[in-house]
């Protein structure tokens, strides 16, 4: 019985690593519609569990649109700059160290 259920437990991990791998290298697409889709289960589970938050979050991450670095505002560095925001500086005026 043992073995049995060692072998069951290592299955499992080994399964839930390659999932793992599969959505973290695999495409962004399949990834949102994983979370869409367990957004929507959890929604519909008994009230007296208390997965509707968490069903709130994984609907918002599957929206598809990236947020700022803390989660915020996108006004941070994280957020696409114009074209002219970009510094330069002409290679003539740039010091050499000794």
């Amino acid at each position: 019985m043992n073995g049995i259920l060692d072998e069951s437990l290592v299955g499992l991990a080994l399964l839930l690593s390659a999932g793992y791998v599969a959505l973290s290298l695999g495409p962004r697409i399949v990834r949102q519609w994983l979370l869409a889709g367990m957004g929507r289960l959890l929604a519909r589970a008994p009230k007296s569990l208390g997965l509707r938050r968490m069903a709130a979050r994984l609907a918002a991450a599957s929206a598809g649109h990236a947020r700022g670095a803390c989660g915020g505002c996108d006004g941070c560095g994280s957020a696409p700059k114009p074209p002219g925001a970009e510094i330069s500086v002409p290679a003539a005026k740039i010091g050499r160290r000794v």
